[in-house]
């Protein structure tokens, strides 16, 4: 077994402003994210998608295996193609797959099966969870550390002032098809990246979120 060694914390970040200042502002950023379907076509350099997959990047995992990829598709003809499987499983979700409570739950987002939005957006990044390492080895608490890395590159775009959607297209096995991924990578995430229209609309039904003390208990 690897003896664990260890260094002194040395790379520590200190904010420039007094603690809360940072976060408040920090929540500000957080709080006006919203869940876009209007885009533009404007472009969005990759350097600015590199930025993000590296702050996604920068998340903690299990055992540090690091079990994500993230494919950033700018290619038109692959984005049609991704449009055209992703509708045809949403058609089957509206039509079929969804219980009553469900599409109740979703009538006020206004939500259907088109999905304009895959073809407009400058950029779709798929996010795959590696079910084992490229090297065949273990892997460990796989949905918790893509959920983390996915979370941290929605606050990178909204810090870059960029529009994101969570699109989760059910089944989703299509987008390994489609991208040619291998088989221990399975799609957990697609996000639309770009910036939102500018006669871009949103439910009009707020996104409220339940007050700290029903979701903060202190011991």
């Amino acid at each position: 077994m690897t003896e664990a060694r260890f260094v002194p914390f040395a790379d520590r970040y200190e904010p420039p402003v007094p603690t809360d200042v940072a976060l408040a502002t920090f929540h500000d950023a957080l709080r006006r994210r919203r869940s876009v379907r209007m885009f533009t076509d404007a472009p969005v350099p990759r350097s600015t998608i590199e930025w993000l997959v590296r702050c996604a990047h920068t998340a903690p995992s299990g055992a540090n295996k690091q079990p994500w990829r993230f494919v950033c598709v700018q290619d038109a003809a692959v984005k049609a193609r991704i449009r055209t499987a992703a509708e045809a499983e949403e058609r089957e979700f509206y039509g079929r797959r969804a219980n009553d409570e469900w599409l109740r739950d979703l009538a006020p987002l206004g939500t259907d099966p088109q999905k304009e939005f895959l073809t407009v957006a400058p950029w779709l990044v798929v996010v795959f969870q590696l079910t084992q390492g490229d090297d065949g080895g273990q892997v460990y608490y796989l949905k918790e550390s893509v959920g983390l890395a996915c979370g941290m590159f929605l606050a990178a775009a909204q810090l870059a002032g960029l529009a994101t959607l969570t699109h989760t297209p059910s089944p989703m096995a299509f987008l390994g098809e489609v991208l040619g991924r291998p088989k221990h990578e399975r799609p957990f995430l697609l996000i639309p990246v770009g910036y939102a229209a500018a006669d871009c609309v949103v439910p009009c039904k707020a996104i409220e979120r339940r007050p700290l003390d029903e979701v903060m208990v202190v011991v």
